[in-house]
């Protein structure tokens, strides 16, 4: 089969489902964005269809695009940004923040755009706190249950290494899968950008100039700025995959990278209740020290994303241990259950 007909449907598709956007919007900005981007897109299965003839057919949507043109008219665009994202529809970076009233102006560079969208520089601390403090309650928690049900202190031991292995593997492997397939998707988005710019300028110039419009920019000067923007061939990628598609060519993510951080973050918190047991901590009393290692480790967590939530950092830090404090006395009573049970 041609990529003729293939291609065809998806624009067939697109228009479709921009059409069901524009129906579930109130603001008449954002109507007449994703009405242009159905006019587009219908142009384009035109061109398809005229370029394979022979493969005339009636368009159906899917399934799983009549399914999301029902969630978009039940909750709105703005919630299903990600599942229209995956549908491979554009425009979407006008639910991004509107343009304040005290007159923050929009991007009139790609240095400008590029400030934007850059990350927190506490990203990735904040996301190595949460895979240490899952490593740390989940295995703190088979630890004491395992320990509940009178297990000996080599076999808490290696239960314990056993969690901390497979629960370091089970994180980096959904990481990778997920990092995965999210740059696929935007890889694809960026390449399809990249023909478009080259294919037809002016209407990728006008569609940048309906979302300035959308967040709040007179439509005069929308089109100035968007001219502007996409004036350089060197920076109008980036502009558009910022701007149109809410992606950063420069920060797509790498899998293995993901992969090898969720693993080292969930395998530091993991090892934490496995500390006095391999110090040779006598078994009448590791249980205890395993117990205070692990609430004094949650508490240096719930300190830890103080700094994120900019809530009260005791308080942030009596939370964490009465959640994991609680999650392993829990499991340490129903080790004790099971093991007088089965005894």
């Amino acid at each position: 089969m041609s990529a003729a007909p293939d291609s065809w449907f998806h624009e067939k598709e697109s228009a479709w489902l921009y059409r069901r956007v524009a129906a579930a919007e109130h603001d008449s900005a954002r109507v007449r964005l994703f009405t242009k981007l159905a006019e587009a897109a219908e142009a384009q299965a035109g061109l398809w269809q005229a370029a394979a003839p022979e493969s005339r057919r009636v368009f159906v949507p899917r399934l799983r695009a009549r399914v999301v043109a029902l969630l978009v008219a039940g909750f709105g665009a703005r919630r299903l940004r990600p599942v229209l994202a995956a549908m491979k529809l554009r425009g979407l970076s006008v639910y991004g923040p509107p343009v304040p009233a005290s007159g923050h102006p929009m991007p009139t560079s790609v240095a400008e755009v590029t400030r934007r969208h850059q990350r927190a520089a506490g990203g990735n601390l904040r996301a190595a706190v949460f895979g240490i403090n899952d490593g740390l309650v989940s295995n703190a928690s088979l630890v004491m249950g395992v320990a509940g049900a009178g297990s000996s202190g080599e076999y808490v031991m290696l239960t314990g290494a056993a969690g901390l292995l497979a629960g370091a593997l089970s994180m980096a492997a959904g990481e990778y899968v997920s990092v995965r397939s999210q740059r696929d998707l935007y890889e694809y988005q960026i390449g399809l950008e990249r023909r478009e710019l080259a294919e037809y300028p002016e209407e990728e110039i006008e569609e940048l100039a309906l979302i300035y419009e959308a967040r709040g920019v007179p439509l005069g000067r929308a089109r100035e700025m968007s001219r502007t923007l996409l004036a350089d061939p060197a920076h109008a990628l980036d502009t558009m995959a910022r701007e149109e598609l809410g992606l950063n060519p420069d920060d797509l993510g790498s899998p293995f990278g993901a992969a090898a951080f969720s693993f080292g973050a969930f395998a530091v918190g993991a090892a934490i209740p496995l500390a006095p047991l391999l110090a040779g901590v006598p078994a009448a009393r590791a249980i205890v020290a395993v117990a205070a290692l692990t609430l004094l480790a949650l508490c240096g967590v719930g300190l830890a994303l103080s700094l994120f939530t900019g809530r009260g950092a005791w308080r942030g830090a009596l939370r964490m241990v009465a959640i994991g404090g609680g999650a392993g006395l829990l499991s340490f009573l129903v080790g004790r259950l099971l093991g007088v049970a089965l005894s």
